[in-house]
């Protein structure tokens, strides 16, 4: 049955760049939230291998197996392919002829003044990544958007000008053309950011994550590893949870348990090695689940081609019939 024959509330599309193995900053910070409107949205997943490419362009070896390892982490978060499609964006050819023909329209200084663009330019100073490409990803962007003529987007605030400058070029567009894409909303969710294991925001680039395929010896090695209250030298002193890393995490999914920890915390009747200990066994019992579902897709690698496969066939009948009204509005039919 083809997507717009099933409509819920609306369609959404996210994705995310292979660019590594997810952590659980990623589980709890978008995937999980993806899991949960499955239920009520009609879902496109993306796996954005080109947006790779914009940092990563150097040395693509690692791109295909990557991808592959991001398809697992998508199905063993939750994502079910028969309630959402999951594609690799370079398999649906329609994003890049929608991305040239957005960035005819694009004007130059809307791309430039997009924030996330200096601040990577920053972060990244050193590499040679102000290429044409690079500045144009948010337009590429916009075209993975609006390709399926996406109602809405789900993103944290950071994210809200890529939204917005999606919005506007749709605007431009159907101003010179004629209504062809709705302006996508910004599906606003509260992104609960988890520390990295040394107290920094979780990031592979520093090294402090823990993978969201993470096994219940490795999550209780990087639970160990986690710094607590350095004002608490001893087991008897009493400690402050709020500039603890290991109470972010309860804070997080500790429900009842969060309460408890925070006052025995504070009045010493918890050590940091028990306090660490209970966390890593409350967090095994958590991801059990994504686990059981990873061991069972890696046992069965066929499994993740078919679903891939089925995406993008699912994808590109979508992507097709938008593009033959681009096409037809910019004279080119």
């Amino acid at each position: 049955m083809d997507m717009a024959e099933k409509t819920k509330k609306g369609r959404i599309f996210s994705g995310i760049r292979p660019t590594g193995r997810l952590h659980l900053g990623n589980y709890f910070g978008a995937l999980e939230n993806w899991v949960n409107l499955q239920e009520d949205y009609e879902c496109i997943f993306g796996i954005v291998d080109w947006h790779a490419l914009t940092t990563d362009y150097e040395d693509p070896s690692h791109v295909q197996e990557r991808v592959r390892e991001l398809a697992i982490d998508f199905l063993s978060a939750g994502i079910d392919p028969e309630k959402s499609v999951m594609m690799v964006q370079s398999h649906v050819k329609q994003h890049a002829e929608l991305h040239l023909l957005l960035s005819m329209v694009t004007p130059l200084g809307w791309v430039e003044r997009v924030p996330t663009y200096k601040e990577q330019l920053r972060q990244l100073e050193g590499r040679e990544i102000a290429t044409y490409g690079f500045l144009g990803y948010p337009v590429l962007q916009a075209a993975d958007i609006v390709i399926y003529k996406a109602n809405a987007v789900p993103v944290g605030e950071d994210q809200l000008a890529h939204v917005e400058l999606t919005r506007e070029i749709v605007r431009r567009f159907n101003y010179l053309y004629g209504d062809t894409f709705p302006e996508p909303q910004a599906l606003l969710h509260k992104v609960r950011l988890l520390p990295g294991i040394d107290g920094r925001k979780m990031s592979k680039s520093y090294g402090n994550e823990i993978h969201l395929g993470a096994t219940e010896e490795e999550l209780q090695e990087r639970v160990r590893m986690m710094v607590t209250d350095p004002q608490r030298v001893r087991r008897h002193d009493p400690g402050d949870p709020d500039v603890c890393t290991v109470y972010a995490f309860y804070k997080i999914f500790g429900g009842e348990l969060q309460e408890e920890i925070a006052l025995d915390c504070r009045k010493a009747r918890i050590g940091c090695v028990a306090c660490k200990q209970r966390l890593a066994e409350s967090l095994a019992q958590k991801m059990a689940p994504v686990r059981e579902r990873r061991a069972a897709l890696e046992a069965d690698p066929a499994l993740i081609t078919d679903v891939l496969a089925n995406g993008a066939q699912r994808a590109r009948a979508i992507a097709e019939r938008t593009m033959e009204q681009v096409r037809r509005a910019v004279g080119l039919s």
